[in-house]
Formats: structure tokens, sequence, C-alpha cells
């Protein structure tokens, strides 16, 4: 067995105190005395607590480091996996790669749409149906459809930020549109970023952090897994980190009354 055996059979609670008591904090001898008796008399609670108040400070501690800009070319591109049935009607795994409809927006270094899937109607979920992103992407669902997509944003730019050579606003919106079709048409020429569409948007941070402004110039901040329900209302995102965003979108067709 030997000193090792003998060290760590002595109750954790004596081994572990003496680090949580500070020196000099005007706590007496008795004091001290008193708390090792609460600790090796079995209040396990109060010892959890010290762990895990230890442990959360070191997180805290830890996310308060500046974050470090990020290109969106470092980080993975998701995985989707598609669904279906074979002809003896069981269900089976159609696909599990990334989506074969993604666009990137070389205007907007960064910016990068994974079209996932989209529907038009009442879907037959009949689980033979092709793969729609196969056939290409649009910018929403008509009434009733749905698109299903994930969208990376780029960091936020830095001060004196430029576009690439020859990038404008309406070559941007060009682009936007040849490659997410019709996308760049909701887009406000006279306040960049605010756009508007007929669908009512399910909206979720997957990674990183986004702000949204609407029409009344009021901001909310949204960290990871906070959501948006956007009822066709006009609005603006703002990536306030040097790091990339993820953000996972549902629309659905609407009709504007």
């Amino acid at each position: 067995m030997g000193r090792l055996s003998r060290r760590f059979s002595r109750p954790f609670s004596r081994r572990f105190s003496w680090r949580w008591w500070p020196r000099g904090k005007n706590k007496s001898a008795d004091d001290a005395e008193r708390s090792f008796e609460r600790f090796q008399g079995g209040d396990r609670r109060q010892l959890l607590q010290a762990l895990s108040a230890m442990v959360g400070g070191s997180a805290l501690a830890a996310m308060s480091q500046p974050a470090e800009a990020k290109d969106a070319s470092e980080l993975p591109p998701p995985k989707r996996a598609l669904t279906g049935r074979d002809e003896a009607g069981q269900s089976v795994f159609k696909s599990f790669d990334v989506t074969p409809m993604v666009a990137e927006i070389d205007s907007s270094p960064g910016l990068t749409f994974y079209e996932l899937y989209m529907t038009e109607g009442v879907p037959g979920l009949t689980g033979l149906e092709p793969d729609p992103m196969l056939k290409g992407t649009k910018d929403f669902p008509g009434p009733g459809g749905t698109m299903f997509r994930l969208i990376s944003y780029p960091p936020k730019r830095p001060e004196g930020y430029k576009p690439p050579p020859g990038v404008t606003f309406e070559s941007a919106l060009k682009e936007l549109s040849d490659k997410v079709p019709g996308m760049g048409d909701h887009f406000d020429r006279s306040a960049p970023g605010m756009h508007t569409t007929d669908t009512i948007d399910y909206g979720v941070v997957v990674r990183g952090e986004m702000t949204l402004e609407l029409d009344d110039g009021k901001l909310i901040h949204l960290r990871q897994g906070d959501c948006i329900v956007q009822n066709g209302t006009r609005h603006r995102w703002r990536n306030p980190l040097p790091e990339p965003c993820l953000m996972a979108y549902v629309s659905v067709g609407g009709k504007r009354s």
C-alpha cells in the first residue's frame, strides 16, 4: 500500500478544507475547526456547493477573456441527415452529408447560406420524394410552403474595413439574388441591411451571438440558444462579436393582409 495509499485513504474533506478557507480574513482558529468538522461530519451539500462555485468561477473567468477573430472557413460545414423510406416502406437514411446547396457570398466574405430543405403546399410524406435541393433553391416559400436553412454570418468587421475591390451595395444585392434567387429583392435600398419578407420565420442562434433591430430602432441581443419569431416584420441583423454566428431558420410562407 505505502505512502500513496495512506495519502488517499484520508477523508477528502480534510484534504480539501485547508485550501478552501482563506487566511487573514478575521477567521479564528475555532471557526476554521468548526468548519472542518462540518465537512468531516458528512455535509456533502456544502462541499458540492463549494466545488460548484469554484468551477463556475473558472468558467466565467474563461468566458471573460477577449474572443479571437475567426474566419467562417475555419468552422466545419454543418451536415444534414436526410431521411426517407425504401421500397419496403422502412425508414432509412437517404444521406448524411453537407447539403448540395451551399451559397457563399463573395461580396461579404464569410456570409454563407446552407439551404437544407424546402416544401411547397402540403407535403406528400411518401418518403420517396427526391431531395428538393438538387434542383436549386429560392429566397422564401410561397403561402403554405416552408424553407429550412442555416446562415453563417461573418464576424463583426474591424474599424476601417472595406469590401472586396469593385463591390458596391447594388452588386452585392445582385450576387445575393443570383445565388439565392430573389433574396436581394427583399432588402431596403434606403436602409442597408433592413429587409421584409412575407413569411413567419422561426430563428435560433446555434453558435455565437446576434443583435436584431426593428423599425423603432430598438435592439435585442441574442445569445446561443436564444430564439426569435419574426412575424413578417422589417428587421436587420448584426453580428456583435469578432467570430462567426451560425443561425437556423424555418420560414413558413404567408399572405400579407
